[in-house]
């Protein structure tokens, strides 16, 4: 079925609140999550209530926790999470960060004590919406990525996010990118639709390609050897710029904001303890180096190098970051949210067991 974007996030919200996240914290969160499946990145949605029913249940999830500042200086900030979900935290500190970046031109703020927060493009463009370049990284909670050389996985999807604002007449530029060649998600998105992933996602023990889903999904989240490639896949290829990209993005998003990386912290978590995934988020005000008009009428410049170049396929021209999700907005807001059968029976799975009505509507277009 395809479900419309509002009830959506009416089911979304109504599970969080019985699970017993303050209002504000749900509301947010739903927001977040609803805004992600509209802009097509599916493995971030809806589908994440499963996972997060799982931690719930262990008790690593404390979804009644109400994020706070918890060091504040001038140009910089950190925000404790407080264990619950990343949303809300994740959206205070974006915010506090684009405050300190009209003040002194940057605002960097971390976030420690978090879980997952979805889609990081959602954060990066809370900047560019504000006229400013927004900078996101994150570590993770799962051990998914096989670094260069190994034939285990180490590193998580640790994901990157770039938005800059362009002039009135263009989309802002917004990258969005895991550090692995795909978000481990991704994966179970083609596990749920029964559908081959393509070759170069998954490699096994031998660093041999994985393309059934199904198996795919056990070396992603059960075996301890194999797993998801870096970006660029084998080494010859330029793997390695992609496992130096997720170590970066951990050293900013974790190491720096004082969470933990997943290989040590298992070595002693219990089941019921939280994951402390940490996050960054950098706002840079343009202002603070030249004209924003002046800005703005380079970056148009650029945006319009880009569109016109001739492309190898007339009919795939070449895009910007940010445009396949604009696009995927669009259709979504008219012809509504793909839910797969299996997708709408975990759901509603999830809803019984809270204690709310399922609510999905199937769209009208």
């Amino acid at each position: 079925m395809n479900a419309t974007h509002e009830s959506v996030r009416a089911q979304i919200l109504a599970i969080l609140t019985a699970w017993g996240s303050p209002e504000r914290n749900a509301a947010t969160t739903a927001d977040v999550m609803v805004e992600t499946d509209l802009m097509g990145v599916d493995s971030h949605g809806i589908s994440m209530l499963m996972s997060y029913e799982e931690m719930l249940k262990l008790g690593q999830l404390r979804i009644a926790g109400e994020p706070r500042v918890i060091r504040d200086f001038a140009a910089t900030g950190l925000v404790d999470g407080a264990d619950g979900l990343g949303h809300p935290a994740a959206v205070m500190a974006m915010k506090l960060a684009v405050e300190k970046a009209r003040i002194f031109g940057v605002g960097a703020v971390g976030v420690v004590n978090s879980h997952h927060f979805g889609a990081a493009g959602v954060y990066s463009r809370i900047a560019s919406e504000a006229g400013l370049i927004g900078l996101v990284t994150s570590s993770a909670r799962g051990i998914l990525m096989v670094p260069t050389r190994a034939s285990v996985p180490v590193l998580g999807t640790n994901p990157i996010s770039f938005a800059a604002p362009a002039g009135p007449e263009h989309e802002d530029v917004v990258l969005d990118m895991a550090t692995t060649t795909v978000a481990g998600n991704k994966v179970k998105v083609y596990h749920l639709n029964d559908k081959p992933i393509p070759e170069g996602w998954v490699q096994d023990e031998a660093g041999q390609p994985v393309t059934d889903s199904h198996v795919a999904m056990d070396y992603v989240f059960k075996r301890k050897e194999g797993g998801i490639t870096p970006v660029g896949g084998p080494e010859t290829l330029g793997g390695h710029k992609g496992y130096g990209l997720a170590l970066m993005a951990h050293i900013l998003g974790g190491t720096l904001v004082g969470a933990s990386f997943s290989p040590i912290r298992n070595l002693s978590q219990k089941k019921d303890e939280p994951n402390n995934i940490g996050h960054f988020m950098l706002a840079v005000d343009p202002r603070a180096f030249r004209d924003m008009e002046e800005y703005t009428t380079d970056l148009d410049a650029v945006i319009d190098v880009l569109h016109g170049t001739e492309p190898a396929d007339p009919a795939k021209p070449v895009l910007l970051p940010g445009e396949p999700e604009k696009f995927a907005r669009e259709k979504r807001l008219k012809d509504g949210i793909p839910i797969p059968a299996s997708l709408e029976a975990l759901i509603r799975g999830i809803a019984e067991r809270a204690g709310v009505p399922y609510v999905l509507t199937e769209s009208a277009a």
